[in-house]
């Protein structure tokens, strides 16, 4: 275990890093200043929601295209590509001054930041790995965490001395000085996968490479995606509205920023168990894990008020994610093979893209209309339990198909 992970340090940490950078482009990061950005243009609840839903539903609609270049271009040169315009990004975070200006810089930070930078780090751990695919794709996805430990509170005491606008040139400052030069000279030496060397050939060569219209027309794919997208959903209308529920709830904004630390850590060690694990069984077995935790989650932070609420809601949200990110990074090229695989993750990126956007839209107009955080939490808790269920029937079916496609070369 340790010589896989020291023979490959330069590419897994070229992945944590674009993971790791992807925060300025979350909505976690984004909406730490959601008080001083509704105040600064006048924006209610449900008004910043629906610009940032048009913000982030546009970025969603281009990144099926945009996302195509990891596919067309080296994973080294798609990252300067894109690191360089979420920079641009942050830069007009810290100067915009008319709210089309923030639509427009909404859609920059969304699209590559929440939508490139992750796209390309699972794109390549997807293909460039295949026997220790689920370690690769952990040891990268943990970059999120890694951020959402570090960022706010690193933020928050920033904003303090340079105001909500200076932390966005230090975020620009950080990606040009910091990510561009780093996540390049570790990524521009690509990996060849071992069992496109013949050393360890992985279950995915023995079965079908689907293109992207293929894989549209598979109704097991959009069975999937009731589950895949959903967190997507769900945990960004928890980010942008965690003003909102402090306030509602009397929480210390610090206490809120604090505990996602105790996320991250949750996280990471879900995230690198699952790695093992998918390398063990198969993504596709382990697909009915994700949503219980979420739901639990949902079940606590719509239920209870007391401070205690938060830091146990965020174990559960970190067990969730930990098992999600590792298990989304490995489970298209276990389905769908590698050939196409930058070309299927973006369409997918795309989908969970346009979810985030409709989190806040939606569950900020029902907050508009009188319907409390708290009591939407409620249904979407109920919504992950029976997506769970879902998602058994579908891990059972793809593995049966899968089966039959490898001729019986599969993970068991």
């Amino acid at each position: 275990m340790l010589a896989f992970y020291r023979e490959n340090a330069r590419w897994l940490f070229g992945g944590f890093l674009l993971t790791f950078f992807s925060a300025f482009g979350q909505t976690f990061f984004i909406s730490i200043w959601g008080a001083q950005i509704r105040a600064e243009f006048d924006l209610s609840h449900g008004g910043f929601g629906t610009v940032y839903m048009v913000a982030t539903l546009a970025s969603a609609l281009s990144l099926p295209f945009v996302g195509r270049l990891v596919d067309k271009t080296s994973v080294a040169f798609c990252s300067v590509v894109v690191i360089s315009m979420l920079a641009v990004a942050t830069t007009s975070m810290a100067i915009v001054t008319s709210v089309p200006l923030l639509v427009v810089t909404l859609y920059l930070l969304r699209l590559f930041g929440q939508g490139m930078m992750g796209h390309t780090a699972m794109t390549a751990m997807g293909r460039w790995y295949s026997a220790n695919r689920g370690k690769a794709v952990a040891s990268t996805s943990i970059g999120h965490q890694f951020s959402e430990a570090i960022a706010p509170t690193l933020f928050v005491a920033l904003g303090l001395y340079l105001g909500w606008r200076g932390t966005w040139f230090a975020a620009a400052a950080l990606l040009i000085l910091v990510a561009l030069p780093a996540v390049f000279l570790l990524m521009k030496e690509e990996r060849i996968p071992r069992s496109q060397s013949g050393e360890a050939a992985s279950a995915e060569e023995f079965g079908k490479q689907w293109r992207r219209g293929e894989v549209l027309r598979d109704p097991m794919f959009w069975l999937m995606c009731m589950g895949v997208l959903s967190p997507a959903f769900i945990g960004t209308s928890i980010w942008f509205h965690q003003d909102y529920l402090i306030e509602l709830n009397g929480w210390s904004k610090l206490a809120w920023a604090n505990s996602f630390a105790l996320m991250a850590a949750t996280t990471v060690i879900g995230s690198i168990a699952t790695g093992f694990a998918i390398d063990r069984w198969s993504a596709i077995q382990l697909l009915p894990l994700f949503m219980v935790p979420l739901g639990v989650a949902c079940l606590i932070l719509g239920g209870f008020g007391t401070v205690s609420t938060i830091f146990v809601s965020m174990i559960f949200i970190g067990l969730s994610y930990g098992v999600s990110s590792a298990l989304f990074g490995a489970l298209w090229p276990e389905i769908y093979g590698v050939k196409h695989l930058g070309s299927i993750r973006a369409f997918v990126m795309a989908g969970m893209v346009f979810f985030s956007a409709a989190g806040p839209g939606a569950t900020g107009l029902l907050i508009d209309q009188g319907v409390s955080f708290p009591t939407q939490l409620q249904f979407i808790a109920a919504y992950c339990f029976a997506a769970a269920l879902l998602m058994l029937f579908v891990s059972r079916t793809l593995f049966a198909r899968r089966k039959i496609e490898c001729g019986g070369a599969i993970k068991r």
